[in-house]
């Protein structure tokens, strides 16, 4: 899920949505969130984290949002674009614990809650 000043950006599903999603997004900072849940089915223990990672999105033309969207094509992304793609050109700083976060599992957060069920990854 993405979120522009307290609203939530979606998944664009096509070319249209998306430049404008990108055209709104231009300039600006967008919070991303993945969400996480584990449970222990030997103890019932439970646990759910919610990671936040913030993304500048760089001074965008329109010739350069739709040069993108024809390259990448984000229309399954929250917030039409893909970091890990050509859409780190479009961005111009990321500030988070995680960058995996970004991607859609924030693995920093998930060692961490399997080290709180005593099941440790090293």
């Amino acid at each position: 899920m993405a979120t522009l000043d307290g609203v939530e950006l979606s998944k664009p599903l096509n070319h249209k949505n998306a430049t404008k999603q990108l055209q709104i997004m231009r300039g600006k900072e967008v919070t991303f969130y993945s969400a996480l849940c584990i449970l222990n089915a030997a103890t019932g223990n439970l646990q759910s984290e919610v990671v936040p990672y913030l993304v500048k999105f760089k001074q965008l033309s329109d010739e350069q949002i739709d040069r993108y969207l024809s390259k990448d094509q984000p229309y399954q992304c929250a917030g039409s674009a893909k970091s890990e793609g050509l859409g780190i050109a479009i961005i111009e700083r990321m500030i988070g614990e995680d960058p995996n976060a970004l991607i859609g599992l924030p693995l920093i957060k998930l060692v961490d809650m399997l080290a709180n069920e005593d099941w440790h990854v090293i």
